[in-house]
């Protein structure tokens, strides 16, 4: 069974996706609720891909800030 991504404000898949947004390299986080940031050495190896699958899907669609 495959579950749904989390793709809440915070969310590994809502970070991935803003690093790649504002052109950042990817370093896995996230935020839970509380607000503390969760770096990758305190993260599931699920939470981890879910980080990485907002990135690479922001990059495949092309979608970044502009700074100009």
């Amino acid at each position: 069974t495959s579950k749904m991504t989390d793709r809440s404000h915070g969310s590994p898949y809502d970070r991935g996706t803003a690093d790649s947004w504002y052109w950042r390299s990817p370093r896995p986080h996230w935020y839970p609720s509380i607000g503390e940031r969760i770096n990758d050495n305190k993260m599931t190896h699920e939470q981890i891909e879910e980080y990485y699958k907002g990135y690479e899907d922001n990059e495949k669609a092309g979608c970044h800030k502009d700074y100009d």
